[in-house]
């Protein structure tokens, strides 16, 4: 998922980031306002992480959010009158 859509939505991505970093406080995540960089920040001191560890959970969490968009996509097949079977 593309980071200019959670900053852009930030009061309800907070909440599922709230979701997965639960020991980032909501004065932290106040002061994120959306930004990643200062996100990563927090996750990095609230956890006792590297950079790069607490820039690698983000990325993750990100990916898994764009596999749950995906997922949650519903494909519709137009109905072929020729077979009667749809898609094809």
């Amino acid at each position: 998922m593309e980071w200019d859509r959670i900053s852009g939505n930030w009061p309800h991505w907070r909440e599922r980031i709230q979701e997965r970093w639960g020991r980032l406080t909501p004065d932290q995540l106040d002061s994120v306002a959306g930004r990643r960089e200062q996100l990563v920040r927090n996750i990095q001191e609230s956890y006792e992480l590297t950079r790069d560890e607490a820039e690698r959970q983000l990325r993750n969490w990100e990916r898994n959010l764009a596999i749950e968009e995906f997922d949650e996509v519903d494909i519709t097949l137009d109905e072929d009158p020729a077979s009667g079977v749809n898609g094809r």
